[in-house]
């Protein structure tokens, strides 16, 4: 009999992206790099620059994260306030609007963030990319955190 491999040991993370058409090129960019790290993505769309509607894609992404089919997802709009708006809907996301990579360690460390946002409009292509490793690179601490992280819901 074939030893019982653990749950998802060497399975890859899987990263859902979502974006409006304001974050549609960062997303795409950010595609590429995390494709070329390893990552299985989901990409929820938007799939072009045409104008489309913030929530509609923060919503798919909170649906993805609380369903289980990503671990983690990263939302982009314009500011990254509308898309964190609409993923902090759903119970069990924890959307955090970051511009650094200080605060996306953080929201890792402190808050068990789960979802990632970003302004395409407010922050450049290599303070994203920076953004995104801290986030997927960074363990939640637990600890005194736990307490604070369950009061969320």
């Amino acid at each position: 009999m074939a030893p019982e491999k653990a749950p998802h040991a060497l399975a890859p993370e899987i990263v859902a992206l979502a974006s409006d058409h304001g974050g549609f090129e960062l997303k795409e960019l950010l595609k590429k790099e995390l494709a070329a790290k390893g990552y299985k993505l989901l990409d929820l769309g938007t799939n072009s620059s045409a104008a489309v509607d913030y929530p509609d894609y923060g919503l798919a992404l909170a649906e993805a994260i609380a369903s289980g089919q990503a671990s983690r997802g990263i939302g982009i709009c314009g500011s990254g306030v509308g898309i964190s708006i609409a993923a902090n809907r759903r119970a069990g996301v924890r959307a955090a609007l970051v511009s650094d990579s200080l605060t996306a360690r953080l929201c890792r460390q402190h808050n068990d963030a789960n979802v990632l946002c970003l302004g395409a409009r407010t922050t450049g292509v290599d303070v994203a990319k920076d953004c995104v490793h801290a986030f997927l690179s960074t363990q939640f601490e637990g600890g005194r955190h736990v307490r604070r992280v369950e009061k969320l819901g």
